[in-house]
């Protein structure tokens, strides 16, 4: 049984991309197979996320010698959590382009020319984009704390992500801003991309995961066991 105990994570952002890089070397076979049913489920309305975050449970068990299989990425344990947080992703958006609805017909019927609307509509779109940033930043461990931590309430997922990432923003930042990147340009690559680069990615991603897990969890039985010798 694994206890959390929420606390600012040592980030590690060249371990997590050469690790990445050394396990899907590794396992290429599995780890491609395996990221090619994670594409697939994503396909299935309100399952992208939960596609992914079983990905990040199948590199775990892979790394630890478990038996895998592709029904590990096929697997709903985890779907209540991922649907309530896409569906608040999704009321999140719809807020955001109220106002957008609302502007664009002032702007068409302007005819193209300025008008006052654009003085305040143009830092109203950096502003949101920028919130959004912060916002996906902050949750950057939700993930981890769904698909490896077993944290079922979305609430509690939030506020344990957001005291992880504490003091670690701009590195969270520049570990996406790379990676993202690599995913680029293997897409742009298209054979490359979808053969490695985006595997790459995600397989990236769960080091940074399981690094932060083991940073924030104990294992109340092997700790019990420890007490118990002495």
């Amino acid at each position: 049984m694994m206890k959390i105990s929420a606390k600012p994570v040592n980030f590690k952002l060249g371990d997590y991309i050469s690790n990445g890089y050394e396990f899907l070397k590794s396992n290429f076979g599995s780890l491609f197979g395996a990221f090619l049913l994670t594409m697939l489920m994503s396909i299935i309305p309100f399952c992208g996320l939960l596609a992914v975050g079983n990905f990040y449970r199948y590199c775990r068990d892979l790394r630890a010698g478990k038996q895998v299989s592709a029904g590990d990425i096929f697997n709903f344990d985890n779907f209540t959590p991922y649907f309530i947080l896409q569906l608040i992703l999704i009321g999140g958006i719809l807020l955001i382009y109220i106002p957008m609805i609302i502007v664009m017909p002032i702007i068409a019927n302007n005819n193209g020319e300025p008008s006052t609307v654009m003085i305040f509509f143009v830092p109203y779109v950096i502003l949101i984009y920028i919130a959004i940033l912060i916002v996906c930043l902050k949750g950057f461990y939700m993930p981890a704390l769904i698909s490896l931590g077993g944290v079922t309430d979305v609430k509690t997922a939030w506020n344990m992500s957001l005291t992880m990432g504490k003091g670690n923003l701009l590195s969270i930042f520049l570990y996406s801003l790379i990676i993202g990147i690599l995913g680029q340009l293997g897409i742009i690559a298209c054979f490359i991309g979808l053969i490695f680069t985006l595997p790459l990615v995600y397989t990236s991603h769960y080091f940074a995961y399981e690094d932060a897990m083991q940073q924030v969890t104990h294992d109340e039985i092997q700790e019990i066991g420890t007490k118990n010798e002495f």
